[in-house]
């Protein structure tokens, strides 16, 4: 009987595109070549089909400047490549060590981001609506373990994605990878068969990246225990795709209910997070991380356990993350932001400023109204930003600020004046909030003392904000001060 015939890696890798619809046809298909065996073989396959695909080619190479001549000498053999292929070709020469430098993160980091951010660039520029890359199996494997190293959860188990797809500042990058199931040895064979002479990079050889000491220490020691661990790690990270994919439906079924974006804050519903279980609140919490920063990059499993052992904490208390990024934990909601207070409905108000009574007195970013009326032409307020208050109790001369240590009123209603700190808490104010709440006070003439609050201005969706019982207009009332604040 004869023995089936193996396909080719041509037919693999078309099978792989068709099947999966890594290209568009009639589009421009952006290849990284970094001219070793595998960037090459990827980039000969695709010249091969290229009409079978319909698609048109374009070259990318970066000189990272970390290999002097031997970096040189990787551009000078890229070029020749695109010439003997006939596909033009943008090559840029980066300082990644300085890049390093400014940015205070690893060597390996700091290629990875100037050369993800240069593919974006250069994609933009020659209309291409993906990036082709030469990750092989072999990457993949190593994937898997690196991300299971850095403890990055279940979704690092799934390492590499055929697709996927990068947030670069106000670029987004497709990247999709080929070679996925082919293996390094195969790439090499393919090279030396076309006799393309690939270049050898001989940093792959050094110990320092954690990817090296991972594919020349670590797989080998693993390997010597279980000779299939490439396949085992394989199906684990097939495994955890299947898992997540359950997650990904159920997150999209609870977005709506639980998560709410404004700008660039996350809010999430604290009732309906506690009515989830554990494995969902954690999906959730990633996949509204991977909204706001565009990826998952530097985001760990301890970073989502911390933020879970934040949910029943009290309000008011926060962590810091990866990128910038804040948790915080507020009364009836959780923020997820790079500043809690970007949620506040009043602006930023410093110093103290005196109130135009009658007229108008404009402030930063507010315009307020004083006019003085009879009780009887008092109307019903439409708003938590208008308030009537006793002329003559209060005094005509008022002024606006924020609130200061030791400041206290009495609510109306209330027997006893009690701390405008705690008042805030009572009425489950966010203590982000908390600063920028405009107090009318007293100057001079007053109730008690000069600086009493009068007044702490309200706002429609929060609930507590008042005046002062001893301020309130009575049937003895003879001149009313209507005060009315607009956000300009």
């Amino acid at each position: 009987m004869a023995r089936k015939q193996l396909p080719t890696i041509e037919q693999q890798v078309a099978r792989l595109i068709q099947e999966h619809q890594l290209v568009s046809s009639g589009k421009c298909l952006l290849v990284a070549v970094s001219g070793g065996a595998d960037s090459v073989c990827l980039l000969h396959i695709l010249a091969g089909l290229r009409e079978e695909l319909g698609i048109r080619l374009h070259i990318a190479h970066l000189d990272h400047r970390l290999r002097g001549a031997d970096s040189e000498a990787d551009a000078d053999y890229v070029q020749g490549l695109a010439i003997s292929l006939d596909i033009p070709l943008t090559i840029v020469r980066e300082d990644v060590r300085a890049y390093q430098k400014k940015h205070r993160i690893s060597l390996e980091e700091a290629a990875r981001e100037v050369r993800y951010r240069f593919l974006a660039d250069t994609a933009d520029g020659v209309g291409a609506d993906r990036v082709a890359t030469g990750h092989t199996l072999d990457d993949q494997v190593e994937t898997i373990l690196m991300h299971l190293v850095r403890g990055t959860g279940m979704r690092g188990m799934v390492g590499l994605k055929l697709v996927n797809r990068w947030q670069l500042d106000s670029k987004r990058i497709v990247v999709v990878r080929p070679l996925l199931e082919i293996s390094h040895q195969e790439t090499a064979e393919y090279c030396e068969r076309h006799q393309l002479n690939p270049r050898l990079d001989t940093s792959n050889l050094s110990l320092s990246p954690l990817r090296n000491r991972i594919r020349q220490q670590l797989l080998p020691l693993l390997r010597s225990y279980n000779p299939g661990v490439d396949e085992a790690l394989l199906r684990t990270a097939a495994n955890a795709a299947d898992e997540l994919a359950f997650f990904d439906v159920e997150t999209a079924r609870l977005w709506g209910r639980v998560v709410h974006r404004h700008g660039e804050t996350i809010a999430l519903d604290k009732k309906e997070l506690g009515r989830l279980s554990l494995a969902v609140r954690r999906h959730l919490l990633r996949a509204a991380i991977e909204q706001l920063l565009g990826s998952l990059k530097d985001i760990e499993a301890r970073h989502i356990e911390e933020i879970i052992a934040m949910l029943d904490k009290p309000a008011g208390k926060q962590i810091s993350l990866p990128w910038g990024l804040v948790f915080a934990v507020e009364y009836e909601r959780y923020l997820l932001c790079r500043e809690p207070s970007t949620l506040c409905p009043f602006p930023p108000l410093a110093g103290e400023h005196t109130l135009n009574i009658p007229g108008e007195t404009k402030l930063p970013s507010w315009m307020v109204g004083a006019e003085v009326i009879r009780r009887e032409e008092m109307t019903e307020k439409d708003d938590d930003l208008t308030a009537y208050i006793d002329l003559d109790k209060a005094g005509s001369r008022l002024l606006v600020r924020h609130r200061k240590a030791g400041d206290r009123f009495r609510p109306l209603g209330l027997p006893q004046p009690k701390k405008l700190s705690e008042f805030m808490i009572d009425a489950r104010i966010p203590r982000s909030w908390r600063g920028r709440i405009p107090l009318v006070c007293t100057s001079g003439q007053s109730i008690d003392t000069p600086g009493q609050v009068v007044w702490m201005v309200g706002y429609r969706i929060v609930v507590g904000y008042r005046i002062d019982e001893r301020v309130k207009v009575t049937e003895e009332t003879k001149r009313v001060l209507r005060l009315e604040f607009k956000l300009e």
